[in-house]
């Protein structure tokens, strides 16, 4: 297969852009449109793009995490945030809140929401991983063939 010029440089040029956007949603979706699922599929698109530029090589390249690890862990980390407040007696899903002044960032606040808009987004970025390594393994040849 020939890889192709123009698509190997949009996707490392337009790559680590599509990931900050991801983030910044990640981060700005509790208190505005975007959050997890919405980040988690601009992440994937990013892959997406990697994939189609360089293949399953360049996708494995990521990351050093395998793609279950990262979906495990993003659903161990939304079920903890639904499921802890109900532990402390709260509701299931009952939101929680932490504010500190940090020395670079200032007056900070930070919701349970964001915890688990970060599992859901480790869980979409994993679930796309997944589905690149199940589709873009190379076929083994049949015995006898």
């Amino acid at each position: 297969m020939t890889r192709s010029l123009i698509m190997d440089t949009a996707a490392r040029v337009i790559f680590h852009s599509a990931v900050i956007l991801s983030l910044y949603l990640l981060f700005a979706g509790h208190n505005q449109p975007g959050g997890g699922f919405v980040g988690g599929l601009v992440a994937a698109a990013a892959v997406t793009m990697y994939y189609v530029a360089g293949g399953i090589d360049d996708v494995r390249s990521l990351t050093r995490l395998r793609p279950w690890t990262i979906l495990g862990g993003g659903l161990a980390l939304a079920s903890a945030a639904a499921l802890v407040p109900l532990a402390l007696g709260d509701m299931v899903m009952e939101s929680g809140y932490v504010e500190a002044d940090l020395p670079l960032l200032g007056h900070v606040k930070a919701t349970s929401v964001l915890v688990f808009d970060t599992g859901v987004y480790l869980v979409v970025v994993g679930l796309v991983l997944m589905v690149f390594a199940a589709v873009g393994e190379e076929a083994e040849p049949e015995a006898g063939t």
